[in-house]
C-alpha cells in the first residue's frame, strides 16, 4: 500500500509528463511543507533556476511569524512574480505539485496572478 507521500509524488510524475518549461514559457513549481512553502520559474530546457522564493528565507521570517499558512503563500506568490518580471518572465505554466489545487497551493498561484504572471 502506498502512503500519503508517495501517492502525491505519483501525482506529481503524471503532471510532470505533460507540463514542462521552457524558455518562452517556464514552468512555476510549487512545494509544500507542514512549517514552510517554496515556489521556483525553472526553464526545464536549459534547466536553470530563473527566480525563486519562499518562506524559509531570512527576509521573510523577519516580516512573517510562521510560514506553514495561506498569508504565508500569498507573500510568496507576490514575491516570485514580482522576481520573475525582474527576469523578464511574464507567462509561466503553473506546476501544483502533486498537490490540490486548494489552500496554500491556491493562494499561491492567485497571488502570483495578481502580481504580474500570466498562466
Amino acid at each position: 500500500m502506498k502512503g500519503k507521500q508517495e501517492k502525491r509524488e505519483t501525482r506529481h510524475l503524471r503532471v510532470r509528463k505533460t507540463v514542462s518549461g521552457t524558455p518562452e514559457r517556464p514552468r512555476l513549481c510549487v512545494f509544500r511543507s507542514l512549517k514552510h512553502i517554496y515556489a521556483q520559474v525553472v526553464d526545464d530546457t536549459s534547466r536553470l533556476t530563473l527566480a525563486s522564493a519562499s518562506t524559509a528565507e531570512p527576509d521573510f521570517k523577519k516580516e512573517a511569524k510562521t510560514g506553514g499558512n495561506i498569508p504565508a503563500a500569498t507573500q510568496v506568490g507576490k514575491l516570485v512574480a514580482a522576481r520573475a518580471l525582474e527576469q523578464g518572465v511574464k507567462k509561466v505554466v503553473f506546476d501544483r505539485g502533486g498537490y490540490l489545487y486548494h489552500g496554500r497551493v491556491k493562494a499561491l498561484a492567485d497571488a502570483a496572478r495578481a502580481g504580474g504572471l500570466d498562466f
